[in-house]
């Protein structure tokens, strides 16, 4: 199992393909000093070198947690790649610093967001939904402007419209501003026409790379949610009370019982299979990967022996049965 790097679309920079992501772990589940400092040093000793988190994770306290991790761990900072986006605010009832991306807020939270990171730079920096409330012009000069203060070093999107990134992309390009290099697109076995079918000519007109993430579909391709909301899992979470009808769809657990046959086939775990299945597409170029454990982060890990499984008649077979449920 060899960890592999890809560019980071047409830029230089080059990420791990599988990476490891604080969503809903860090803050809920795990603190500093204890599981999550052994979840990053399992993911960075495998040769993982991308870390993902955003503002409003737990409302600044990943961000805290994985910046306390990483000074307890002592990694240099040329070692590892890490990001943080910026869009939903953490100040309740503050007028300009929640849902937007206008120039005082984007100023104002990546300073915040350094200081709860300990750190000068974040390496990526992410517009974490698109604002129809603000100019696209004036948000990408503002990012723009984070990159030449070098409080960043690239900037890009998640969850925007193919339309969003171009436009974004052409404001850039006839300013002479650094333009958005990735976007940040959810991805799995049920959610794939945004990367598939919206953004193909994307990859070939601007060079975008993407860093997808939940390529378990929020557990439900670990095949945890077959019978049930089991106790302690992410869906018995207080606040995400919101994913529990797509965790429980009957039809989708039909085909995650399917799926798990052909990950045992294949000699692998069905989180592997999934997880795989994201890498073998070559215009992502890292899979974000959440663990709660280390055992959690060694079996992502184990999805790297898998891609060269999937061979055209695997890949058929499971089209054939996610075939009328992905979106």
């Amino acid at each position: 199992m060899t960890m592999q790097y890809r560019r980071l679309g047409r830029s230089g920079l080059q990420v791990s393909v599988l990476s490891f992501g604080s969503w809903v772990t860090f803050g809920p589940q795990l603190a500093a000093g204890g599981g999550a400092e052994e979840c990053l040093s399992a993911a960075y000793e495998a040769g993982i070198n991308f870390f993902d988190n955003a503002e409003s994770y737990a409302g600044g306290e990943s961000e805290r947690i994985m910046g306390e991790s990483i000074r307890h761990l002592g990694w240099p900072r040329h070692s590892y790649v890490v990001s943080t986006k910026l869009f939903w605010g953490i100040h309740d009832g503050v007028v300009n610093m929640r849902n937007t991306l206008n120039r005082k807020y984007l100023s104002q939270a990546i300073d915040a967001s350094l200081e709860r990171f300990g750190l000068d730079f974040v390496d990526l920096v992410f517009c974490h939904r698109a604002d129809p409330s603000t100019p696209i012009e004036e948000t990408v000069w503002a990012m723009s402007d984070m990159v030449s203060s070098g409080k960043a070093l690239y900037w890009g999107t998640s969850e925007w419209t193919a339309d969003e990134i171009r436009a974004a992309w052409g404001i850039a390009e006839r300013h002479h501003l650094h333009k958005p290099v990735m976007e940040q697109p959810q991805y799995n076995l049920f959610t794939r026409r945004r990367v598939e079918q919206e953004y193909a000519r994307l990859y070939d007109d601007i060079g975008l790379g993407l860093t997808t993430w939940s390529p378990l579909s929020s557990g439900l391709l670990s095949g945890k949610y077959t019978d049930g909301i089991p106790e302690g899992s992410r869906a018995a979470l207080p606040g995400y009370e919101w994913l529990r009808d797509s965790l429980t769809d009957p039809d989708r657990n039909n085909a995650v019982r399917e799926l798990q046959k052909i990950a045992g086939s294949l000699d692998a775990t069905l989180a592997q299979l999934a997880i795989a299945w994201c890498v073998r597409n070559p215009h992502v170029s890292t899979v974000i990967t959440g663990a709660s454990r280390v055992s959690q982060v060694h079996d992502n890990l184990g999805a790297l022996d898998v891609v060269d499984r999937l061979d055209p008649g695997v890949l058929a077979q499971i089209d054939t049965i996610t075939s009328g449920l992905a979106r």
